[in-house]
C-alpha cells in the first residue's frame, strides 16, 4: 500500500473535480480496494435527489435549492466526476453509499490553482495527490473549510469502527485538512440536518454546450470506456486527436477542403503552446478551439466546436422539468469566442456569427427531411456572382491571347506599336531599345469552363461530386449553365436551403440555348466529367475561344475536338488565381422552389 492513502481502514482518493483522469483513477482503485461502503464529499441533505440524478446518467441532471438569502445553487452532475463515478459503482455493488460533508450556505469562492490532471496519467495519482501535499503544508484554511474538514473527519471516524474497508472520495483541497484530523478523535459539528425544497431537473442541450467542465465530446468519450469497462486506457490527448479527426471530415464534408498534414501540424504546436502559456500540459476546450481558427479558419474552428461540444445523450422529453443555465448563474469566468465564417454573398465580407443560437443537429435533419418537395432553383445574389467571374476569366483570357500574340524586337527602323519598358531595362547594359509588335487576336472569348476537381470515382466507383446538373438562364443577362458538385439537400443551411460544392461547371452564352449535357448522347465519348464539360463549351461556344480553368491542361483529344469544329481552347492554370477567391465562387445554395428566395438571405448571411 505504499503508493495508496490510507488512514487504518480508509481508502482515500483525492480528486479534481470534475476531471476525467480522477473519474478514471476513482473506478481503478474501487476495483482494486474491494470496499464495504463508499463515503462521498456531499452534504446528507442533498442526497436523495443526487442519488435520483446519478441514477439518471449519461443524461445529465441539475440539483438546484435556494439559499437563506434567494441565490440558487446549482449542481450539474456530471459522468466525468470521481463522486459520481463513486456512487455510481456502489450502486452497481448494491453498497452503502454515505453522504459526509457539511451543508455550508454562502460558501466562499477561492480559487486554488491545480496542477494539470494531465500529470495523473503521466506520473501516477500517488504521486500527483504527495507534490500538492507539500505545496498545501502552509495553507491556511478559511472557518468554513475547517468545519467542513471536521465534519467529514468525524463521519469518516465513526465508518471507521462500522465498516470493514471504506472507499472515501472527496476534493483533493481537502485532503491535508481531513487526514490531519483524523489523527485526533472528533465532535460532531453542528449544522443544517434538513434543507426543503431540493429540486432535480434535466440540463437543456444549450447549457450542456456551455457548462460541463470537460468538454461534452471527452464526456461522452468517458462515458463510452465505462460502458466497456477501458477507462483506464483512456488519453486525453489521443481523444483530442480523434475530435480533430472527426472535425477534417465534417469540414471536407461541408466546406469541399482538405486540410494538410502541416496545418494539422501547426494546430497541435499552436495548442500545446497556448496550454504551456497558461501553465497546463494539455490544452483545454478554449484552446483548441483558438488553435482551429488561428491554424486554419473559422468555417473549421466552428466544426471543431460544434463536434466538440455535442453531448450525445441529450433528449427532448427527459420525463422532468428542463433547465437552462448559462455561466453567469454558476459565477463561472468563462472565455467567449465569435466566429466569423466565411459565407458565400454578394460582398466580399466576414459575417460576425455568435456560436449561441446556432442550428442545431435536429433541424438539419429535419431541412434535409423535407427537401425536394418543389422544384429546386438557384439564389440570385450568387448568379450574380458567378457570372460576374465568367466575364472576368473571359477578359483575363483576352490578355493572356494578346500578351502570347505580341513580339518583343530591337528597335532599328520602327517604333511598330511603342517602347517596351520592361525589356529595355533589362537590356539596358547592350545599349539597345526595345519595341512591341501587337498582332490582332482572331476571334472573341465565348464559353467558360471551370474545373475544381476532375472527381475520377475511386476503386469502388465512389464519386465527391455525384450531382449533375444544367441550369437554363432566367433572363439575357444570365448565361446556361452544366456544372457537377455535392447533391443538393445534403448540407441544409436553412429550411429548403442546401449548401453545395461545385466540382467544375460551364457557362456559355446566350440563354435557353443548352440541351442537357448530361443526357445528350452526342457528349457520351467524353471520358471524364471535366471532358464532357468542355466538349459541351466548345458545341455551344458563339465565339471561336473557349476558356478553360483547371490544374492540368485540356486533352490532345479535347483540342482536336475544337480544331474540327473550329474552336481554340485558352488554357490557364486554376493555381494562378486567389485561392479565397476560388473558395467563395465554388460554393454555391440551392434552394428548394422559388418562393424560399423572399427568406434565402436570412440564413444565407447568418449561417
Amino acid at each position: 500500500m505504499n503508493n495508496r492513502i490510507q488512514w487504518r481502514n480508509i481508502r482515500f482518493v483525492p480528486i479534481l473535480h470534475n476531471r476525467m483522469e480522477f473519474a478514471a483513477e476513482v473506478r481503478a482503485q474501487f476495483h482494486e480496494f474491494q470496499p464495504d461502503s463508499v463515503a462521498v464529499e456531499y452534504p446528507p441533505t442533498l442526497k436523495d435527489k443526487i442519488i435520483q440524478a446519478v441514477k439518471r446518467l449519461p443524461l445529465l441532471s441539475v440539483v438546484f435549492y435556494e439559499e437563506e438569502y434567494g441565490d440558487y445553487v446549482y449542481l450539474i452532475l456530471e459522468p466525468t466526476d470521481g463522486q459520481v463515478e463513486a456512487i455510481r459503482l456502489a450502486m452497481e455493488k448494491g453498497i452503502d453509499v454515505h453522504f459526509i460533508d457539511r451543508d455550508t450556505e454562502n460558501y466562499p469562492f477561492f480559487p486554488s490553482a491545480m496542477p494539470d490532471p494531465y500529470a495523473v496519467k503521466r506520473i501516477g495519482h500517488f504521486l500527483y495527490c504527495q507534490s500538492f501535499f507539500r505545496l498545501a503544508q502552509n495553507r491556511a484554511p478559511a472557518q468554513e473549510d475547517i468545519l467542513r474538514e471536521k465534519t467529514m473527519a468525524y463521519n469518516l471516524q465513526r465508518l471507521s469502527r462500522n465498516s470493514e474497508r471504506v472507499l472515501f472520495v472527496g476534493g483533493l483541497y481537502h485532503a491535508p485538512g481531513v487526514l490531519e484530523m483524523l489523527e485526533s478523535p472528533q465532535t460532531e459539528v453542528i449544522g443544517r440536518r434538513k434543507r426543503e425544497a431540493v429540486s432535480i431537473a434535466h440540463l437543456h442541450e444549450d447549457s450542456s454546450r456551455e457548462l460541463l467542465t470537460e468538454m461534452p465530446y471527452l464526456a461522452a468519450a468517458y462515458e463510452r470506456a465505462r460502458a466497456q469497462g477501458e477507462t483506464q486506457n483512456l488519453d486525453r490527448l489521443k481523444i483530442h486527436q480523434e475530435l480533430i479527426g472527426e472535425a477534417r471530415q465534417q469540414h471536407r464534408r461541408r466546406n469541399r477542403e482538405e486540410l494538410t498534414i502541416t496545418q494539422v501540424r501547426i494546430l497541435n504546436r499552436f495548442a500545446r503552446n497556448y496550454a504551456f502559456l497558461n501553465g497546463r500540459l494539455v490544452p483545454d476546450f478554449y484552446q483548441l478551439v483558438v488553435a482551429a481558427r488561428g491554424a486554419v479558419d473559422d468555417n473549421f474552428a466552428y466544426e471543431l466546436w460544434e463536434i466538440a461540444s455535442e453531448y450525445p445523450w441529450q433528449t427532448e422529453r427527459p420525463g422532468m422539468p428542463v433547465l437552462r443555465l448559462g455561466a453567469e448563474d454558476l459565477y463561472l469566468d468563462q472565455k467567449r469566442i465569435r466566429f466569423h465564417r466565411k459565407l458565400k454573398t454578394m460582398r466580399r465580407r466576414l459575417v460576425s456569427v455568435p456560436y449561441k443560437g446556432r442550428y442545431g443537429r435536429r433541424e438539419r435533419e429535419k431541412w434535409c427531411r423535407e427537401f425536394g418537395k418543389f422544384s429546386i432553383c438557384s439564389y440570385p445574389p450568387e448568379d450574380v456572382v458567378i457570372e460576374g467571374y465568367g466575364r472576368y476569366l473571359q477578359k483575363k483570357a483576352m490578355e493572356i491571347k494578346t500578351e502570347e500574340a505580341t513580339s518583343i524586337e530591337p528597335f532599328v527602323r520602327s517604333m511598330m506599336d511603342g517602347i517596351d519598358i520592361r525589356q529595355t531595362i533589362r537590356e539596358w547594359g547592350s545599349g539597345k531599345i526595345y519595341v512591341k509588335e501587337e498582332r490582332p487576336m482572331r476571334g472573341k472569348v465565348g464559353s467558360v469552363v471551370v474545373i475544381f476537381d476532375p472527381d475520377y470515382p475511386d476503386k469502388e466507383g465512389k464519386e465527391a461530386y455525384p450531382w449533375r446538373v444544367t441550369w437554363l438562364g432566367e433572363h439575357e443577362q444570365e448565361s446556361d449553365m452544366s456544372f457537377y458538385s455535392t447533391p443538393a439537400g445534403e448540407i441544409m443551411d436553412g429550411p429548403g436551403i442546401s449548401r453545395c460544392h461545385y466540382g467544375g461547371f460551364m457557362l456559355t452564352y446566350p440563354p435557353m440555348r443548352v440541351y442537357d449535357i448530361w443526357k445528350d448522347p452526342f457528349f457520351d465519348m467524353a471520358r471524364s466529367k471535366p471532358e464532357r464539360l468542355l466538349m459541351a463549351a466548345i458545341d455551344y461556344s458563339m465565339e471561336r475561344n473557349v476558356v478553360y480553368v483547371a490544374a492540368s491542361p485540356p486533352s490532345g483529344w479535347c483540342r482536336s475536338f475544337a480544331a474540327r469544329l473550329g474552336k481554340h481552347i485558352i488554357y490557364i492554370p486554376i493555381g494562378v488565381f486567389s485561392p479565397v477567391t476560388l473558395k467563395k465562387i465554388r460554393e454555391f445554395h440551392v434552394l428548394d422552389g422559388h418562393h424560399v428566395r423572399r427568406y434565402a438571405h436570412r440564413y444565407i448571411k447568418n449561417g
